[in-house]
């Protein structure tokens, strides 16, 4: 016979709902980076309406953290506390009209690209170079070859901590560099995005064009997160890494990228201790070198675990 529980689990907390639970779930399989630890919960919403149902009646004091892809994000070695909501193949919905496109927050900025694309639409290529879903484009005002978020959005559906969905136009998103002014306790579910009219021959070979040169100067094989920190003003983060001497700096299995020294990467057996604290090197020395502190573009989520000190970090002069 079983013991009976001493306690409440969390998931026995929770409403019902017409998605999917998953207790203790896995999120360095998730994540670009391939490291991390579990979620007590991972949900599933069915759709807009079940994350609202859910926002509406889960307890208050119950923690909540939106994921997409894990393209852009560092889950630490001890996992997060409460519950993370995957936004899938439900928010994945992309529908076309005229010069504008509705997509869902889950679906990937390459397949909102490649559905402009199809449909004639020019302005939208930059999304071809930027890895991640439209609902973390949003919340970062995501951007490449000199076009973001704040250039083709036109508006946003959102949920509160309550479950209230809410309209936003572009000018209420406070859009700045890497920057979405509205609060992070409200969930972006859709996004409607405008526009020019353009010819898809010549849309194709921008998104090929920017896709090749992604190829040639990012180190798009490896576990990586993408870009490691914002551009300070009127520098470029990579050059700074570069002039402190941190390119192949390495720390454990985490590595700074030979090919582009923004981007860390896991060489295969690297924590999430590992690279943030590679990453927190960089800053250092990048501070002591030229007087100018960088700020993370990653976002680092949960806890670090008990045991999360790594090898002394070393540079790679091969």
């Amino acid at each position: 016979m079983m013991p009976a529980r001493s306690q409440t689990s969390l998931i026995d907390r929770l409403p019902s709902v017409r998605g999917r639970y998953e207790e203790d779930a896995p999120l360095a399989k998730l994540t670009w980076f391939r490291v991390g630890g579990p979620v007590d919960v991972l949900f599933h919403p069915a759709d807009e309406q079940d994350l609202q149902l859910f926002m509406s009646e889960k307890p208050v004091d119950v923690p909540v953290t939106v994921l997409g892809v894990g393209s852009n994000m560092l889950v630490r070695d001890g996992g997060i506390r409460g519950v993370a909501i995957r936004l899938g193949r439900a928010f994945g919905q992309i529908d076309v009209e005229g010069l504008t496109l509705t997509a869902g927050a889950g679906a990937t900025d390459i397949s909102v690209a490649a559905a402009a694309r199809d449909a004639g639409i020019a302005g939208l290529e930059f999304l071809r170079g930027v890895p991640g879903t439209i609902g973390g484009a949003v919340r970062m005002n995501a951007g490449a070859y000199g076009v973001d978020m704040n250039d083709i959005t036109v508006s946003v559906r959102a949920i509160d901590s309550k479950g209230r969905c809410q309209e936003f136009s572009r000018d209420a998103l406070g859009f700045s560099y890497r920057h979405c002014a509205v609060s992070e306790d409200w969930i972006f579910t859709s996004a409607t995005l405008q526009g020019r009219m353009g010819n898809r021959e010549e849309i194709a070979e921008r998104m090929d064009a920017i896709q090749a040169e992604r190829e040639e100067t990012q180190p798009l094989r490896t576990p990586t997160g993408g870009s490691t920190f914002k551009n300070p003003d009127g520098a470029k983060a990579w050059e700074l890494i570069e002039k402190a001497g941190c390119r192949g700096l390495r720390r454990g299995g985490a590595m700074v990228s030979e090919k582009h020294c923004n981007f860390l990467i896991n060489t295969g057996d690297a924590s999430a201790a590992d690279l943030e604290g590679l990453g927190e090197e960089i800053r250092r020395r990048v501070l002591e070198e030229t007087g100018i502190t960088l700020e993370w573009e990653i976002h680092r989520l949960g806890e670090g675990s008990d045991n999360s000190n790594g090898p002394r970090l070393k540079a790679v002069t091969s």
